[in-house]
């Protein structure tokens, strides 16, 4: 019974994925959320900014929540991922926190309720520069070296080798 059910979840979630992208986002993030809006007849879309403090992972009823301050009063919403009702999800800062829930936002109002952003420049650069030096030490092992043999006739060729590259070749 429970494959059946898993199955036939597994086939909405991809069909509701279908339409739309899904960023990779966490508690702590802001994010910009497009809800589509009905005011009678027409039909807009609302963006609706906050900090997510709660990310629920329940399958097909996945859902996340979103903390503004608006005029004074802070204002939560909660939104499920696959909902026909929102168009688009962007972040906008990637947010620097420890917690899966940060429902202590609540009673925080002003400097103490920020959360420090995450630099995303550092760590594309301590990447690149982990990249780069296996890559030199990669080169190192192995490099390719130039010699000059000479015949005993006296002619120079010039010839390459690969050489493991030791303490003993630096050295002499």
């Amino acid at each position: 019974m429970m494959n059946i059910l898993e199955k036939f979840e597994q086939n909405q979630i991809k069909e509701l994925s279908k339409k739309k992208t899904i960023p990779d986002f966490k508690p702590g993030d802001t994010v910009k959320v497009h809800v589509k809006v009905k005011d009678g007849e027409k039909e807009r879309i609302q963006i609706f900014e906050g900090v997510c403090i709660a990310y629920n992972n329940a399958g097909l009823n996945t859902s996340f929540s979103v903390r503004k301050v608006s005029y004074g009063e802070g204002v939560e919403r909660v939104f499920p991922i696959y909902s026909p009702q929102i168009s688009k999800i962007e972040v906008s800062k990637f947010g620097d926190v420890r917690r899966s829930k940060l429902y202590y936002l609540r009673q925080r109002s002003g400097k103490s309720a920020r959360i420090t952003e995450k630099n995303k420049f550092l760590q594309r650069e301590k990447i690149k520069d982990e990249v780069v030096n296996v890559d030199n030490t990669e080169a190192n092992k192995t490099k390719t070296v130039e010699l000059k043999k000479s015949d005993e006739s006296g002619n120079n060729k010039n010839t390459t080798s690969t050489k493991k590259d030791t303490d003993q070749e630096k050295k002499s």
